[in-house]
């Protein structure tokens, strides 16, 4: 009787926290909804972005030698911003091998991207002095952190 009752009351204790997780998710999910909504749209992209790029620029602590070459930098980091949101509905009428070919033409464009990025960077990261070097790593490990799960650097994942 004794394990009936403790069966019983340890299945109660797992639904009640089963029910607040899910509610607590449930809440979490409106701000997740509204970044959705403005995730490709051109304006709010260039606002995000327009911020980091400040954030960045304010803990590097540029000189005014370096404020050239930051903004060299910064314009060939938003010369490469997207205008438009990608006709993603157009790729239900196209068959199997048209998609794979959009696939890798979307592909192609954005390892052009980081290409032209990384040569900016390595024209920036030149000017800096080690301190700001290290600051500008420590950024840039972080960028990507929490997004997809698969970029960034895994140490920096691993520590929270």
């Amino acid at each position: 009787m004794k394990t009936l009752q403790k069966v019983f009351i340890i299945g109660a204790a797992v639904i009640g926290m089963s029910s607040a997780a899910f509610s607590a998710q449930a809440q979490d999910a409106t701000p997740h909804r509204q970044y959705a909504a403005t995730k490709f749209d051109p304006a709010k992209m260039a606002e995000r972005m327009d911020k980091r790029m400040q954030k960045l620029h304010d803990a590097l602590k540029l000189t005014s030698n370096q404020e050239g070459a930051w903004q060299t930098y910064a314009s060939a980091i938003k010369a490469d911003m997207p205008t438009t949101r990608p006709d993603f509905a157009s790729f239900k009428n196209l068959s199997a091998p048209e998609k794979m070919e959009k696939r890798i033409e979307f592909a192609k464009t954005h390892i052009t991207h980081m290409e032209n990025h990384l040569a900016a960077l390595k024209t920036f990261y030149a000017v800096l002095t080690p301190e700001q070097q290290k600051t500008f790593d420590q950024a840039m490990s972080h960028g990507r952190h929490g997004r997809g799960g698969h970029h960034g650097d895994p140490a920096a994942r691993k520590q929270g």
